[in-house]
């Protein structure tokens, strides 16, 4: 029943005006205003994730969304030149470079947050 549904994600922020400033000015994504403060970002193939606004938000301590990428260098470069601040991670399960980028197994992978703290990655897809 549900296979051939056209499924999307969703999460929350504390400020939409916050958040929509950031994944179109910083990230560059294109984002459509919904209904009730809902903002649907526009991803490949048509597809979208939706972001709305929750008063009493918590952030998640995960990775809510991850953007593949060809070149993780490139993209962690470019990011970083437009505001992006990407986590730097030194545990003995989870070390990052100072680029704030993971090379250890794996794809290579840099996490960063939103402003409502909200985890999302670039990871290289080869």
């Amino acid at each position: 029943m549900l296979k051939n549904s056209n499924a999307f994600s969703g999460f929350s922020v504390n400020n939409i005006q916050t958040a929509k400033q950031f994944y179109s000015e910083m990230l560059e994504l294109e984002i459509a205003e919904g209904v009730m403060g809902i903002l649907e970002i526009q991803i490949a193939n048509g597809n979208k994730i939706i972001i709305y606004p929750k008063s009493n938000h918590t952030p998640a301590t995960f990775t809510v969304l991850n953007f593949p990428v060809p070149d993780i260098e490139e993209a962690v470069e470019y990011l970083s030149s437009r505001g992006v601040a990407f986590e730097i991670y030194k545990t003995p399960d989870l070390s990052t470079d100072e680029k704030g980028i993971f090379r250890k197994g794996g794809p290579l992978i840099a996490w960063f947050k939103d402003p409502a703290g909200n985890v999302l990655s670039v990871i290289e897809n080869r």
